[in-house]
């Protein structure tokens, strides 16, 4: 077992970058033989690995923010009900939580490089068939690349990490910078595609296709030559699921993250049911996203820092539930700043769920155990969030009355979070199934 991993952001040694490096859990780390880092035969080929990896992680997010943005068009063009659009944005949160579980056995099986070639085939044909305007091709094309972004967010980080060891801090800034660039982009400009380009809703959610189709082609040769060799699973987590501190954790992933993809599928219509048109709604999104890279960046080394991250936790919480209260209610020439603010406790909520994972687990295994059941419960359960808000929308003809969600998510949320930010360890262990008799 490798007992000098980090069980509090107090022990020596702790520099600026290691609460950002320790995000990342690798998937793969039960696998024997341990995956190992591919051989570049040059520079510019580990230039090309690393902006490879950094272009796949901005294609895992347009599906989400893309659709928010013409949802009201959507609705109107196809007839979809209230309840037919909360279900279209509920539906790839869940298939986050369903199908991130299978990443690790995959992976193993076909080799990291491989399946992340298949991810990036089934987001480009997920995202190419919502051009033809269905409605059922359209929950169909959702389920896809939902399914294929749940294996994507699950592999990637644990590439990142195992490629560029000794870039970590630079690695782990472009690849989170990119993650909601991506976002942002699908928020910023599906309108102005649409209307400068593709002429109908149905083709500007399509065009995020053609990003997708060239970072495929990008990385088409790149996992061909690779070498991964089949692998299995050399050790397993007892205890894990029994443990009162690991479900802590999950549900303040699940929490935050329903509170996360409710707005990522619902801001958007907010804003416009306050009065901004479809194209500064989108612009406001894009930027509200864009700030959470600030703390995505920030909050790690901070948290490894404190003794326990409760409070840390209580605070960005409350940043982001306050904001949001404040888009729905407050003057609208208060709005763009207050979305700013959101995305700082947003984004900083993001980063200490993925933080606490890591600081809550005595080693590696644990960690990559523990960050499985926090994704595949959590985004379950996140999914009842974005379903919630257009029900709700739905009954009371007003995203106000959507309010008393976002509190009930907060108090949640601050609940969890102060419980995941103890400083103490889950009570699982690692054992090495080689060494069993």
């Amino acid at each position: 077992m490798n007992q000098t991993f980090r069980q509090s952001g107090k022990k020596a040694g702790v520099s600026a970058t290691d609460g950002i490096d320790d995000q990342f859990v690798d998937a793969e780390v039960d696998s024997l033989p341990p995956p190992q880092p591919p051989v570049l035969a040059s520079r510019g080929a580990r230039i090309l690995l690393g902006a490879s990896l950094v272009l796949i992680a901005f294609n895992l997010r347009p599906l989400f923010s893309s659709l928010s943005v013409l949802l009201p068009e959507v609705m109107q063009a196809t007839g979809l009900s209230s309840t037919g659009a909360s279900l279209l944005t509920t539906l790839p949160v869940v298939c986050l939580g369903v199908f991130a579980p299978f990443a690790p056995k995959l992976a193993q099986r076909n080799g990291a490089e491989r399946v992340l070639l298949g991810v990036l085939v089934l987001v480009t044909l997920g995202t190419a068939l919502r051009g033809f305007g269905s409605v059922p091709l359209l929950f169909a094309a959702t389920f896809i690349t939902g399914a294929a972004i749940a294996i994507g967010n699950v592999l990637l980080p644990g590439l990142v990490k195992r490629d560029f060891p000794d870039n970590m801090a630079l690695m782990t800034g472009l690849y989170t910078m990119a993650l909601c660039a991506g976002a942002a982009a699908a928020s910023g400009l599906t309108l102005p595609v649409e209307h400068y380009v593709t002429g109908s809703w149905a083709g500007a959610l399509a065009a995020w296709a053609v990003p997708a189709l060239a970072v495929l082609l990008l990385w088409l040769p790149q996992a061909l030559t690779s070498r991964s060799k089949a692998s299995h699973s050399g050790f397993r987590v007892t205890g894990l699921w029994r443990d009162r501190l690991a479900w802590q954790v999950t549900l303040f992933m699940g929490l935050q993250s329903a509170l996360a993809y409710s707005i990522f599928g619902w801001l958007a219509p907010i804003l416009r049911e306050r009065g901004f048109d479809a194209t500064a709604a989108g612009a406001i999104v894009s930027v509200s996203v864009m700030a959470q890279v600030v703390t995505c960046l920030a909050v790690p080394p901070i948290a490894v820092r404190c003794r326990n991250q409760s409070a840390v936790n209580v605070v960005l919480v409350t940043i982001a539930v306050a904001a949001l209260l404040g888009i729905l209610f407050a003057p609208t020439s208060m709005v763009l700043p207050l979305a700013v603010l959101q995305g700082i406790g947003q984004g900083g909520l993001i980063a200490a769920a993925m933080t606490v994972i890591v600081l809550r687990s005595p080693d590696p295994h644990v960690a990559a155990h523990l960050s499985g059941m926090a994704q595949g419960v959590g985004y379950v359960l996140a999914a009842i969030g974005p379903l919630l808000v257009g029900l709700i929308h739905g009954w009371a003809g007003s995203f106000a009355a959507a309010a008393i969600l976002f509190v009930a998510l907060g108090l949640g949320v601050a609940v969890m979070g102060f419980g995941a930010g103890r400083a103490s360890l889950v009570g699982a262990r690692t054992i090495r199934i080689e060494d069993r008799g």
